[in-house]
């Protein structure tokens, strides 16, 4: 691709995408809350349209890495924003309708979207910079814009909604959901304008993914992120049962203390955008593994009798508040700042030299996002063994290992066959 570094339009709107991707990943949360409330469904269904997201990257990551090689990235980046469209407005009608079913309808399309623009997103962003230092700079950057987002979501949801009550009702997310229409119709604009040049493709698509797993590295990169999502959210998630089970803390005020984890992320890859034309992938993906293991390790068994005051944010009403926690707490939500550069840095590293195979070595990467269900279910699975939600951390420390041995070992660019 001509003139990368010139190409400030394409590597803005990308940012723009990334941003995307998280403000209506992170919209589920919320209206999961509402779902559950206004039609008094269990806690299994209201979370279906938050489910939705991983199981439509295992649906529809290779078949997104397909339609970049047939259409191009801009054209299927344009095919996601309309499908997300789509998905926005059957979740504004379910509100109208009362209806859960069209709401779940709207949250599994707007699911395909998100992982058709992750598909598209950062392959681009890796391209425009180059790859290598450059490639992974950009990645982490549109990362920071990505945690900005999801915080905005519950900024936005908090202004104009205020607290989720019983009788908050789906037609009360109405402004938000408009706002994301809004955004979803003007980077369709913006976006049909810009110019990107699109990188070579290979033309038979049998090829492209026994092309891409030919590569070792990236294979081993694609089980790289199928770790990485046990890392990312099952420390915060078992942190929020242990802290309710074992500490006596309120599900409510857990949840406020995991958002710092979420808010470290952010600051990780605000530094880790800074930092990545500098500091190679590999380098700083085995130094953030190194110090997950040793934080997660600190935070099972650190004594429980020493406390410390851990910050909880409430983003909807951007209220800070302190709470005494066992000390080992802090150190799972300093493992936030590990997480968040793992995605741009393996990513990186796991489609060098694979040129025209890119686009479909993206798609693959996009089904193993799917490892966020399988590792959290994993771990809770030893949590039921053992009785013991700390123990359960063994599992997100072997996902961190493994990733460490990748960056060390595995992301060596070599060809299988």
């Amino acid at each position: 691709m001509a003139q990368k570094s010139k190409q400030w339009a394409a590597i803005i709107m990308m940012f723009a995408l990334f941003a995307m991707i998280a403000f209506v990943t992170n919209l589920c949360s919320p209206m999961a809350v509402i779902v559950q409330n206004q039609f008094g469904v269990s806690e299994l269904q209201s979370q279906i349209g938050n489910y939705a997201n991983f199981i439509a990257y295992l649906v529809m990551g290779i078949p997104s890495g397909m339609l970049i090689v047939k259409f191009g990235y801009k054209k299927t980046a344009l095919l996601a924003i309309t499908v997300g469209i789509i998905g926005l407005i059957l979740e504004w009608l379910s509100g109208q309708a009362e209806s859960m079913w069209i709401y779940l309808a709207g949250a599994f399309i707007s699911g395909f979207c998100m992982c058709m623009l992750n598909a598209v997103v950062n392959p681009m962003l890796n391209l425009l910079g180059g790859g290598g230092k450059a490639g992974n700079q950009l990645i982490q950057i549109g990362g920071a814009f990505n945690s900005a987002a999801g915080v905005a979501v519950y900024i936005i949801m908090g202004a104009l909604i205020g607290e989720v009550t019983k009788d908050t009702a789906i037609a009360d997310a109405t402004p938000a959901l408009f706002i994301a229409l809004a955004i979803f119709v003007v980077a369709f604009l913006v976006l049909f304008f810009t110019k990107i040049e699109e990188p070579e493709q290979a033309p038979v698509e049998f090829e492209l993914i026994r092309g891409a797993l030919k590569y070792r590295h990236f294979a081993l990169g694609a089980l790289a992120i199928f770790a990485y999502m046990g890392v990312e959210v099952g420390t915060p998630t078992y942190m929020i049962k242990y802290l309710t089970s074992e500490v006596g803390i309120t599900a409510g005020v857990a949840t406020l203390i995991a958002a710092v984890y979420w808010l470290c992320m952010f600051i990780g890859r605000t530094v880790g955008g800074s930092l990545g034309g500098k500091v190679s992938g590999r380098t700083m993906v085995a130094t953030v593994s190194t110090a997950a293991i040793i934080l997660l390790l600190f935070g099972m068994f650190a004594p429980a009798d020493i406390t410390t005051n851990v910050p909880g944010v409430d983003w909807g009403k951007l209220e800070v508040i302190w709470v005494e926690v066992p000390i080992g707490m802090a150190a799972f939500i300093l493992v936030g700042l590990c997480s968040s550069v793992m995605w741009g840095g393996i990513f990186n590293m796991a489609v060098e030299g694979l040129g025209k195979y890119t686009a479909a070595a993206s798609g693959i990467f996009m089904t193993m996002v799917f490892g966020c269900a399988v590792m959290v279910a994993v771990q809770a699975g030893v949590a039921d063994m053992t009785g013991d939600y700390l123990t359960s951390y063994w599992v997100p420390i072997a996902c961190a290992a493994y990733i460490l041995f990748y960056a060390l070992i595995g992301s060596r660019v070599k060809k299988t066959a």
